[in-house]
Order: structure tokens, then sequence, then C-alpha cells
């Protein structure tokens, strides 16, 4: 029995951006096609299997230490998009600005579709979903070096906005304007997922 159930949701990738050097900045290079290979997309800071572990598993990891790589793409929404250039008063948001390896429209509350969950492009190209990607300082400053007095807004306009961090299960050609199907874990929420949280 399949673990996993295809959805009626279908979005369509409206950007494909490529960060060619992290250590100059997070600005992404727009791109029209790209190869998702298993390092992730081509000529991506951001790819690799593996990765130096960072904040977001400080509680596992001390910093630095090699992990697998499961923050390949950095994947947001067209729809949240404009729900965050609209909190801090502009009316686009550049996704390259964002380090946005793809953006896609028409997948509601985007964010937060569940870990494990897989988008799937026409050429058989898959994506795994990682976790939700959290705001941080480095949008900010892109912003504000564009848009004088915007950037400093995003950290907190961006929160459970900011799109998802997910990884590679299967290579292929990928291109803005193909359709991309949502396919979730065919399991229950944990049941004691809340008194985790706490």
């Amino acid at each position: 029995m399949p673990a996993l159930k295809k959805t009626e949701f279908v979005g369509r990738i409206t950007f494909l951006g490529r960060v060619p050097d992290r250590e100059a900045g997070l600005r992404a290079q727009a791109v029209s096609h790209a190869e998702l290979t298993w390092d992730g997309i081509a000529g991506e800071s951001h790819g690799g299997l593996t990765r130096d572990s960072c904040s977001r598993v400080r509680t596992q990891y001390a910093r630095g230490t090699q992990i697998r790589n499961t923050r390949q793409l950095s994947v947001l929404s067209e729809e949240e998009l404009a729900v965050i250039a609209d909190k801090i008063n502009m009316d686009h948001l550049d996704p390259a600005l964002l380090g946005a390896s793809m953006v896609i429209e028409g997948i509601p509350n985007f964010t937060h579709v569940p870990p494990s969950a897989r988008l799937q492009m026409p050429s058989g190209a898959t994506l795994v979903v990682d976790m939700e990607n959290r705001p941080c300082i480095f949008p900010a400053k892109e912003i504000e070096a564009d848009h004088a007095g915007h950037g400093k807004a995003f950290k907190e306009a961006a929160r459970g906005l900011r799109g998802v961090t997910a990884w590679v299960e299967h290579p292929g050609q990928i291109a803005t304007g193909d359709e991309v199907v949502l396919h979730v874990p065919d399991q229950p929420v944990w049941s004691f997922l809340q008194a985790a949280r706490q």
C-alpha cells in the first residue's frame, strides 16, 4: 500500500533561481529552467549531498557538524510572497532577494504542507519537503539594499510565510510554467505533537 497520497493540489512554478555564491550574498539569479541533480540545482551554492549544520539543528549538532543536506532548495509560495510584500508596504517582493530556488503558485497554506510531502514535476523530478523555512535577517539585508526602509520589517512579516526547505529525491529538468503536484504522507498527525512542542 502506498505511503504517499497524490493530492488534487496542483501548483505552477513561477520563478526559479540559483544563488551562485552564498558567501557573497543571498540574492538569487533568476533562470528559466534548471537541472535538478542529487546535489540540488546545478550551480547552486546551497547544493551538495551534505552540509555543515546551522542554527536550524543546533539542539542536535554542534555548529559545523557534517549532516545530510536537506536544505538544497528554498521553495516559496507566490501567494505568501504577496502577503509579505503587503506587510512591508511593497507592491511586489522579488523572490531573488530571498534567495529563492523555486516559487510555486496555487498550493494553499504552502509553508505548512507536512514534512516529507513530495513536490513532483512533469519530468519526474521530485522534491521532498524537509520543514518550514524560518525567516532570518539575510533576506532583510537584500531587500534593504534595493528598497531602503522595507527590509527591516521582513523577518516579522515573513513569520509562517517563508516557504519550505527541500531536497531532491529524483533528478530531472524543471522549468518555469511547469506544474507541481503535491503528494502527502498518508498518516495521521502524531497525537503527542503539541505536548512535545511545549
